[in-house]
Formats: C-alpha cells, sequence, structure tokens
C-alpha cells in the first residue's frame, strides 16, 4: 500500500487587474501559508485580467493599459511547465528551483522574484487625507471635506456608455472623468521625487460622518501619470493619450452597514463621526518618479455597485422608492490610507 504523501503542492495563479477573481488566489495563498506550513505553496501574480495567463496572447494589454509582450506565454514556458515537470515527472520535493512568490510589478512592467509575500522588507506607512486635495504623510489639523451624494446622479464605474456583461477593462481606466465630479474626493502627493513601491494589502482607515443612516463607501489609488508620459498602445481608446492617465492600480467598496461585522449589519448614527475601515486588495506597483500617488473617495459606483439607498433599511433589495434619499457625506482630515511600502 502506498504512503499517502504528508504535504501537496500548490501554485497559486492570479491577476493584478482580475475583476471576477482578485480576492479567491491571493486569500487562498495566505490561507495555506498559514494553516498548511508542512505544504509547498508559491505564489504567480502578473497583470492579467481573468484567465489571461493560460492565453496565448502576445501583447499583454487589460483595458487601454499596456504591460509587456508575451508575459503569459513566458510564465507558461518557464514557470508553469517547471513546476509541473518537478511536480509530474521530477523529484517532487520542496526544491523546486521556483521562488516563492514571483510577482509583477504593474508600475515598472518587470518580473520579481521573493523567499515571501509580501516581501519581508515591507513597512506601514499612513498617508493622511488632508485639505486643498492634498495626500500628506503627517496628519495636519483635523477638519472636515464634505460632499453631496445626489441618489438620482451616482458616479459611474466607468465613463463608457455601455453596458457589458463583464466589466473589466475598468479595472485600468483613467480615472480622470471621476475626479471632475463635485461627489468624487480627490487627495493626491506633489510629484515624486523617487521611485515608491507598495507590495502587499492596502488599508483605508476612514473617519466620516453622514446625514443619512446608510451609505456605501468606495476607495481607489490612482497612478497619476507625468504629462511627457508617450507609452501610447493601439489599445487605447481614441480619446485618450497616457499624457496625464490616472491608472486606478487597486479599488474596493464597503457598504456601510457591514463596517463592523458581516453578520450584524447596523446604521449609520447620522452626523455621528464613525470609523470606517476598508481593506483593499494586494499590489505590486512601483509609483515611478515624476508620477503622482493620488486617493478618490465616492459613496456610489454605479452599476458595478447597486444603488445604496442612503436611508437604513433591514433588505436592501426590498427598499421602497422613498427609502432612496439624497446625503450629505463627511471626510474627516484625520483619515488615512496605510500601505505596505517596499524599501
Amino acid at each position: 500500500m502506498n504512503k499517502v504523501p504528508s504535504s501537496v503542492a500548490t501554485m497559486i495563479v492570479g491577476g493584478f487587474y482580475d475583476a471576477e477573481d482578485l480576492y479567491g488566489p491571493l486569500e487562498t495563498y495566505k490561507g495555506i501559508e498559514k494553516n498548511g506550513k508542512e505544504n509547498y505553496n508559491t505564489l504567480v501574480f502578473g497583470p492579467w485580467d481573468h484567465g489571461k495567463w493560460a492565453r496565448n496572447t502576445v501583447r499583454n494589454t487589460v483595458g487601454n493599459y499596456y504591460f509587456g509582450d508575451s508575459i503569459s506565454l513566458k510564465f507558461q514556458k518557464n514557470i508553469e511547465t517547471k513546476f509541473f515537470n518537478h511536480f509530474l515527472k521530477g523529484k517532487g520535493d520542496k526544491n523546486s528551483g521556483l521562488p516563492e512568490a514571483y510577482v509583477f510589478d504593474s508600475g515598472r512592467k518587470k518580473w520579481k522574484s521573493y523567499e515571501s509575500w509580501p516581501p519581508q522588507n515591507v513597512v506601514k506607512q499612513d498617508w493622511f487625507l488632508s485639505e486643498n486635495q492634498e495626500l500628506t504623510s503627517s496628519k495636519k489639523a483635523i477638519n472636515r471635506i464634505s460632499f453631496i451624494s445626489d441618489i438620482k446622479n451616482p458616479v459611474p464605474y466607468s465613463e463608457d456608455i455601455k453596458t457589458v456583461f463583464t466589466p473589466r477593462k475598468y479595472m485600468t481606466d483613467d480615472q480622470r472623468f471621476a475626479a471632475r465630479r463635485p461627489d468624487v474626493l480627490v487627495f493626491e502627493t506633489d510629484l515624486l521625487t523617487e521611485d515608491y513601491t507598495l507590495a502587499g494589502d492596502i488599508l483605508a482607515k476612514l473617519k466620516i460622518a453622514t446625514t443619512g443612516s446608510a451609505a456605501d463607501w468606495i476607495v481607489k489609488v490612482i497612478d497619476v501619470h507625468p504629462a511627457d508620459a508617450e507609452e501610447n498602445n493601439d489599445k487605447l481608446q481614441n480619446h485618450l493619450k497616457m499624457s496625464n492617465y490616472h491608472l486606478m492600480v487597486r479599488s474596493e467598496v464597503l457598504r456601510g452597514r457591514f463596517r463592523n461585522s458581516f453578520e450584524k449589519p447596523e446604521p449609520f448614527t447620522p452626523n455621528k463621526k464613525t470609523d470606517v475601515n476598508i481593506k483593499l486588495q494586494d499590489v505590486f506597483h512601483t509609483f515611478k518618479k515624476g508620477h503622482k500617488l493620488q486617493i478618490q473617495v465616492q459613496s456610489t459606483w454605479f452599476p458595478l455597485i447597486d444603488l445604496n439607498p442612503q436611508t437604513y433599511v433591514d433588505n436592501i433589495y426590498k427598499a421602497d422608492e422613498k427609502d432612496f434619499k439624497t446625503q450629505t457625506h463627511t471626510i474627516f482630515t484625520d483619515s488615512s490610507i496605510e500601505f505596505s511600502v517596499l524599501k
């Protein structure tokens, strides 16, 4: 009788721009690392949308954004094939010759290898949502910034005037269309004087208030390209250029009723300052020298996220027309974004 192996070899593969399942691969890898330490576990994350790692496309684009050529083909040849040859045809031990984490820096457009994910030389840094649209490394005076969330004029998730079954393109869309709206708050750094690399998860620590009793909160992390950027490509929409392109690097939404528990939803107390923490999934992205790091905060993202009536009801899907009300939302300037920064 053959002995059952005590460990299982797993390669977790995912795309940093996978609109259908970004959470799954990242959390699967972290779960095995935590609960299955005897297992061989390796992570591969590339600049892909859903399933593109398995395709033979030469030009690797997601929406408007071009990341390079033959990225999937090189992964299949140099990483995936090596993994299967070792564990199905070779010794099958943990000395596979592959790194623990093989990840694509979507800002530098290069692969990097690490012995852990996130890398060991990562530190947490807070940036504060300050007045005058500033994203600052230190907390300034605590003030409030308010905007009206008009239930009849929600912020769209894309500037494209069409409906698609699977909205993959929005993950790399230019966010200037949203930044122009009065119901989207914008905070950004000065021009960066050196490269700034994020490697790992992001935590938005918002301090908010609302005149209503319910609200959604959306946070977007954006790479603002310089005015002289010229990396245009044939997938770029005709009305756009890479000059000043606002690349969405990561985004997330939290329905405010679940801010403390998914099992026990609760309303907001109108006009009361309240903590709302939003975890954004991992990134590996370098904001290059001469770029800006921008944060956008909003409360609607239609139709990617269904409309919140902004009045608390037990079952949002049974809300009546009278429950949907325009409200005023407030962000306090002791709100911050915690980044995982590669040193």
